[in-house]
């Protein structure tokens, strides 16, 4: 049977990674403001404080695990420096190895692993819409692992170096995201496959996304009622079934016109769950605001201008 998450990252295209290691001594501030790239960070010591738009402050400690897959403003800062340190505490310095924060010469209070990177597909928010925000996880050696393995990678100059990225970040990513699937789940994809009922449902949406689903069909595969399995899919995962389903299809149809070769419009339609092009042509301009063969002709442009730009120093 499909598996929703993998093949929800496999279309995002996560790529461009910058990553680094950063340390903060005495006491130090970063201010960020992004432009919705994803960001994660995985402390190797110390402590900081972690604040981020929109969600209550985060005590980060040694282990921790942050992902945010749509970054637009945060704050990390220090919670052990020393407060009578007379050094700005936005200071930047280069050293050898990392990027510290704060006092060049103090002694470190935090050391971590961050990195910045990019989701090749031009409408990543249309699946980012179903992720969490922010994922917080605590004493995951895996991902910890992985991020070394992805920040020793992204450092080094060796040969495929941006096709083993790719692959490491798909790897973190799936790691990270499942390891918060279930009930307790923000709201979003991730909760549904936690749900029993639900994660059927959502398995066979996604096996089989040409079929003519209807709500009532949905439902009896979850075993529920019509009634109560559309409010509980729409209370778990934030949208409706049907616009669960149309989101996905559309996530289809934008990967295969990027990339159709030689596709043509019909079986295109046919492979996201439409008998005719002119139906398919009809549901894509009403959801995405343009027809098919303007999206496909300016799919090369879109993609430029969402490449990874210059985040700078974290």
């Amino acid at each position: 049977m499909a598996d929703p998450l993998s093949e929800m990252v496999e279309l995002l295209q996560p790529e461009g990674l910058r990553a680094k290691v950063v340390s903060g001594a005495g006491r130090w501030r970063v201010e960020r403001e992004d432009y919705g790239q994803p960001f994660y960070c995985a402390m190797l010591e110390g402590s900081a404080l972690l604040e981020v738009q929109g969600h209550a402050p985060i005590t980060l400690r040694t282990g921790d695990f942050v992902l945010i897959p749509a970054a637009f403003g945060f704050t990390m800062s220090d919670m052990a420096g020393d407060q009578d340190d007379d050094v700005d505490p936005l200071t930047v310095t280069m050293l050898p190895g990392e990027t510290r924060h704060g006092n060049p010469e103090g002694i470190v209070n935090a050391r971590l692993l961050v990195g910045h990177f990019g989701f090749a597909s031009p409408d990543s928010a249309l699946l980012i819409r179903l992720l969490p925000q922010l994922v917080h996880l605590r004493n995951e050696r895996r991902l910890t692992t992985l991020v070394q393995l992805v920040t020793e990678e992204a450092l080094a100059d060796r040969p495929v170096r941006g096709s083993i990225l790719a692959r490491l970040l798909e790897v973190m990513l799936l790691e990270a995201l499942r390891s918060v699937a279930g009930e307790a789940a923000p709201l979003g994809v991730l909760r549904g496959l936690g749900d029993p009922r639900l994660s059927s449902t959502l398995r066979l949406l996604h096996a089989e996304p040409t079929k003519d689903w209807t709500v009532d069909e949905m439902a009896r595969e979850a075993a529920l009622s019509r009634s109560v399995f559309f409010d509980r899919f729409r209370r778990t995962i934030g949208v409706s079934p049907r616009e669960y389903l149309i989101i996905w299809r559309m996530s289809l149809a934008k990967h295969l016109l990027m990339r159709r070769g030689d596709l043509g419009l019909q079986e295109v339609a046919e492979r996201v769950g439409y008998r005719s092009a002119s139906a398919f042509s009809t549901a894509f301009s009403r959801f995405v605001g343009m027809a098919p063969s303007a999206y496909a002709e300016n799919a090369t442009h879109r993609m430029s201008l969402a490449a990874v730009s210059d985040f700078g120093t974290v």
